[in-house]
């Protein structure tokens, strides 16, 4: 595919282990990537892939097993050996600061000096360089990074690799939080690295990436390697059944119909100009999806009905009964729940215990005579996780020690101890493999069955037409569509989603 030499690996990990007290994360790792090359690492949440790179990167220390570099050992538990000897690594939550420039953030740790003093003119002409390399040379070195599109920003991360001299890069989730467009910029720039060769690990929950992106797979379960080599265009259900050891035959559950009883009206709703005169209903028993594009305003909405937001126009009514703008705490008295795009940094504090996490919003009713009943709390949050299966459901366990999946089930259930009636839900399954995005399914359709009304904004347009009763478009900033869950389509919601002005012929001859 490129025309590089591959014949020795650029990475090599030998039967690599890691142990924590009480836990194997690794057991017995293998698999190697060559130069020019772009493997992608799959496996369920929990499967070691996150500790396997932190290994190579050098950010922790493996137990046994060894890590090759170009056919040399890498010493391990050394982050700046495993830069100096090419190895960088572009994490999910992005490195960079947003009060920097993009030189100063690309040269952060390693700024070239004129004497005692930064040379930023260096900085720049090198920065500049690096883009142009990228092919991106319309980011200006001199612009802060907070004023760049996430895509822009993962390009100024991978910037930051090449001057290292990157031989070996990888990406963790790097398209999560991009659009389809932002996704193919993305991948042209991963081609041009592979064509000059760089090896390329790419971690990815969307399956649909891989045969685009890929040239061999390899899957991890339960810190082994399950499989390893697959070329990049096996089948879907071929790869699914190695992550999670058996057929996942239904991803979707039976769609939750709705009944009568309106839960949630919002009328009216604007705050200029992400969110513009937006009215809808919401029935106790029905998935009310919400779709549109990055940027259409989705997330904006969930937080002016939620309250974290101040409106400038519009009611928000709850069981009949108005909510006052801007008021969070009274939104969750009324009993809205809302599950956060990001949860590790808005919705868990992760270096709590599931107990306290799952009690905050309702912690009044653990609280005896000025004291916390720590007993009665346990038992109550231990329910709650036991009902969603949370492995574990240790309310004591600490919430960074969870799976990703895991992590979206401790906030459910929250709101499920809460008892909340309507529950808003923004990107639910974001960053969960396809094992844990079934369980999740289930249990979004469960809560709706029992009679709560369920908002949810998904940039997956698969799975709104595959869970929702109804699902409203949204495209800048208004309603433009509702469409019937049983009758949508990922074409047709996608034809609702973009501008009227643009072309559509390539969605109608889409397959």
């Amino acid at each position: 595919m490129n025309a590089v030499d591959t014949t020795v690996p650029v990475l090599e990990v030998r039967n690599l282990a890691k142990q924590y007290p009480g836990v194997r994360a690794l057991d017995g790792v293998d698999f190697d990537v060559r130069a020019g090359e772009v493997h992608c690492l799959l496996g369920p949440n929990g499967a070691g892939k996150s500790t396997l790179i932190k290994c190579v990167s050098g950010a922790i220390e493996p137990t046994e097993g060894e890590i090759l570099v170009s056919g040399d050992p890498l010493p391990v538990g050394a982050p700046a050996v495993s830069l100096a000897r090419g190895v960088a690594t572009i994490y999910q939550e992005l490195d960079l600061v947003e009060d920097l420039t993009v030189a100063e953030s690309v040269f952060l740790g390693h700024e070239p000096h004129r004497g005692p003093l930064l040379d930023r003119e260096a900085m720049r002409r090198e920065t500049t360089e690096l883009l142009r390399r990228l092919d991106h040379e319309g980011i200006s070195p001199r612009a802060h990074v907070r004023s760049l599109r996430p895509a822009a920003q993962q390009v100024v991360s991978i910037a930051r690799a090449l001057s290292y001299r990157v031989r070996l890069l990888i990406m963790d989730e790097p398209s999560s939080i991009l659009d389809d467009h932002e996704i193919e910029t993305l991948f042209g720039v991963v081609r041009r690295l592979t064509a000059e060769g760089v090896g390329v690990v790419y971690i990815s929950h969307r399956l649909d990436e891989i045969p685009r992106i890929g040239d061999r797979v390899t899957v991890l379960s339960d810190g082994r390697t399950v499989a390893t080599g697959l070329p990049a265009d096996t089948p879907h259900g071929t790869l699914v059944e190695r992550m999670v050891g058996r057929k996942v035959d239904l991803l979707y559950p039976a769609r939750p119909t709705g009944g009568e009883e309106v839960l949630l009206e919002v009328s009216g709703l604007t705050r200029r100009p992400d969110v513009r005169d937006v009215s809808f209903q919401v029935r106790a028993g029905e998935v009310v999806g919400i779709g549109g594009l990055v940027g259409a305003g989705r997330t904006e909405l969930l937080r002016l009905i939620y309250g974290l937001d101040r409106r400038d126009a519009g009611e928000v009514r709850v069981e009949g009964r108005p909510l006052p703008a801007g008021r969070a705490a009274r939104a969750i008295d009324a009993g809205l729940g809302l599950a956060p795009e990001d949860r590790k940094s808005q919705g868990l504090l992760l270096d709590w215990s599931l107990a306290k996490n799952v009690s905050l919003p309702d912690l009044g009713r653990f609280v005896r005579a000025a004291l916390i009943n720590g007993q009665a709390e346990r038992d109550a949050v231990h329910e709650q996780l036991r009902v969603l299966n949370t492995v574990p459901d240790d309310p004591d366990r600490i919430v960074r020690e969870l799976s990703g999946g895991n992590q979206q089930k401790v906030v459910l259930a929250r709101w499920l101890l809460r008892r909340c009636r309507v529950l808003l839900l923004d990107e639910p399954t974001r960053g969960v493999d396809v094992g844990a995005k079934t369980e999740i399914y289930r249990l979004i359709a469960d809560l709706a069955n029992a009679g709560l009304g369920v908002v949810m904004v998904s940039s997956e347009l698969e799975e709104l037409a595959g869970m929702c009763t109804r699902v409203l478009v949204m495209r800048e900033g208004e309603l433009v569509a509702e469409v019937d869950g049983a009758e949508a389509t990922e074409l047709e919601l996608l034809r609702h989603a973009v501008a009227p002005t643009e072309s559509t012929e390539a969605l109608e001859e889409a397959p």
